[in-house]
């Protein structure tokens, strides 16, 4: 999966200026800020406070905050510069000082080897232009003993299923670049040198509105998006679980996630 570097320099471009615009929406998203997979992703990466952790993807800085009462200290990394002094102005709101903030590229992480206990990356993966070498990065990155906790989309079955998720996704921001199989993250893990120890399903539902409107989609390209979606085989709106309001629109449908965790063999010091 070798990316041209000027393809994935404009794709990192397009997710900063998509990002940037829309940086305190995610901090206040719902949707990112609570749920039980926070409280999950914490608990999976086994945490001590003598831990080093390092969060990639921060986003509105939220994985970062939960990680952040259970450990030494947390890095909390993102592509976006505004991303980022959103997070940093919203976890530090929380009286919250054991978190810095550097800017860093998922694929070419700028801490040295080793320097990490754990390593979290929540909602974000689908993003990133060249997974495997993100994948590596965090292997590079981990301690021996570390673990790895991550959590992203994932298509409901391979084919039509697939196909038809990544092409909404990707309409209603093209920044997505795809969500990844559970082989496909299995063999990028096993591949850096990772055991994947555990992996969950983690169903929650999108409300079709809300989720166009946080990307800033356009309302008219939002409804020939719903069209699209309305008019997919009965199969597909029936795995995507896709509900309707009384005038026949889109209500909700499933958003279909998983959360993983993996260690770094050796023993942790």
């Amino acid at each position: 999966m070798s990316v041209p570097a000027e393809q994935e320099h404009d794709h990192k471009q397009r997710v900063r200026a998509q990002f940037g615009a829309h940086a305190q929406g995610y901090v206040e998203s719902v949707r990112h800020r609570t749920g039980p997979d926070l409280q999950r992703l914490v608990e999976l990466a086994e945490p001590t406070p003598q831990s080093i952790a390092l969060d990639i993807a921060t986003g509105g800085g939220h994985t970062a905050l939960a990680l952040s009462s259970a450990v030494g200290s947390v890095v909390a990394s993102d592509l976006t510069p505004e991303m980022l002094n959103a997070a940093e102005t919203f976890i530090r709101g929380q009286g919250v000082e054991n978190v810095t903030f550097e800017i860093a590229e998922a694929e070419q992480l700028p801490f040295a080897d080793a320097s990490f206990d754990i390593v979290s990356c929540r909602i974000a993966p689908h993003h990133f232009v060249d997974p495997r070498a993100y994948v590596r990065e965090v292997a590079r990155v981990l301690r021996p003993g570390g673990r790895f906790v991550m959590m992203d989309s994932t298509p409901v079955g391979d084919g039509e299923l697939d196909e038809f998720i990544n092409r909404v996704e990707h309409w209603r921001d093209p920044t997505h670049v795809r969500s990844y199989t559970e082989a496909e993250w299995r063999s990028w893990m096993e591949a850096a040198g990772l055991t994947v120890d555990h992996w969950e399903a983690n169903h929650r539902v999108f409300e079709f509105r809300d989720w166009a409107a946080r990307a800033g989609m356009d309302p008219q390209e939002r409804d020939r998006l719903e069209q699209y979606m309305l008019n997919a085989p009965e199969r597909v709106r029936s795995a995507y679980e896709i509900t309707y309001n009384q005038d026949g629109s889109i209500s909700t449908f499933l958003d279909n996630k998983f959360i993983l965790r993996a260690r770094k063999p050796g023993k942790a010091s």
